[in-house]
């Protein structure tokens, strides 16, 4: 069960889908809210001034001011948190952009559950770099809202992306607060005859999920692989699905990140709430 969850509250970005999803998820499972969000300081803070007292005073002021635009953002988070009655805490935090993502992800990992908004390519923010990061630190899994989400959150009709891959079979199993609530799963497949192999297939995975009391169906689907992502958001928006779970794909090459074709196009693309695992 999810009982301790982080939440990424942007202060480049729209807050409000994250504040409404965070809250309504944490006070239906009551669970305890981290709330953290980060205000940046400029990388070129320390290089303003000459000699070393001046160059600590000129870094120093430029965290408070990136502190501040941090607490002005949980000012939000914290109103909306204290209406719904639920444990939270705030932790507001200044720091530069590479800093800041490793304490994001150092913060996650010690979490059943991070959520984070959506990436938006459209807006040149550092706020666009934490998602990515969160899931590739945390150890666990991540829930993304796009950022056209409204509302509170709900997890009915679930789909699972399965391919057969340790990281699907992870998310899957990271999902399980939400599979054992859920009243509808669907087992997506796409490819299945070419690309799964027969002791993780579809059918036994079914097989698997039914000996926990939980109930499916699966739908094969053929797509090419540029089309696998609209496919899989196609059929979501056919199935009516609140929560897609998939595993979130990537690597690291000389310590930057690189995500996998199709989970790259689902963070640019994402039109309902989707749980990845690393």
């Amino acid at each position: 069960m999810y009982k301790d969850i982080l939440v990424h509250i942007p202060t480049e970005r729209p807050i409000r889908p994250v504040i409404d999803g965070s809250i309504s998820l944490a006070a239906g499972l009551n669970a305890h809210l981290d709330a953290v969000a980060v205000g940046y300081v400029a990388t070129s803070a320390a290089y303003i001034m000459e000699g070393g007292a001046a160059v600590a005073a000129v870094f120093e002021m430029e965290r408070e001011s990136a502190v501040e635009r941090a607490e002005a953002a949980l000012a939000v988070f914290k109103s909306k948190a204290m209406n719904a009655g639920i444990s939270y805490t705030c932790h507001p935090l200044g720091a530069m952009p590479g800093d800041a993502v490793g304490l994001l992800g150092e913060m996650a990992r010690l979490h059943d559950l991070s959520i984070v908004l959506q990436p938006d390519p459209a807006q040149g923010s550092l706020d666009n770099d934490v998602p990515g990061e969160i899931l590739f630190q945390a150890g666990g899994p991540v829930l993304f809202l796009p950022y056209t989400f409204h509302g509170a959150f709900k997890a009915k009709r679930i789909g699972i992306c399965w391919d057969g891959s340790r990281l699907a079979a992870r998310a899957m199993r990271d999902a399980s607060p939400f599979l054992a609530r859920a009243e509808e799963i669907v087992i997506i497949a796409i490819n299945e005859t070419d690309m799964v192999p027969e002791e993780v297939s579809t059918r036994n995975l079914a097989r698997h999920l039914g000996r926990r009391g939980l109930s499916t169906r699966t739908v094969n689907l053929s797509a090419a692989r540029s089309d696998i992502q609209p496919t899989m958001l196609s059929l979501a928006a056919d199935e009516n699905l609140d929560l897609l779970i998939m595993g979130g794909y990537g690597h690291s090459r000389l310590q930057e990140r690189f995500l996998g074709g199709v989970t790259r196009a689902m963070l640019e693309a994402m039109t309902v709430l989707t749980l990845m695992s690393h």
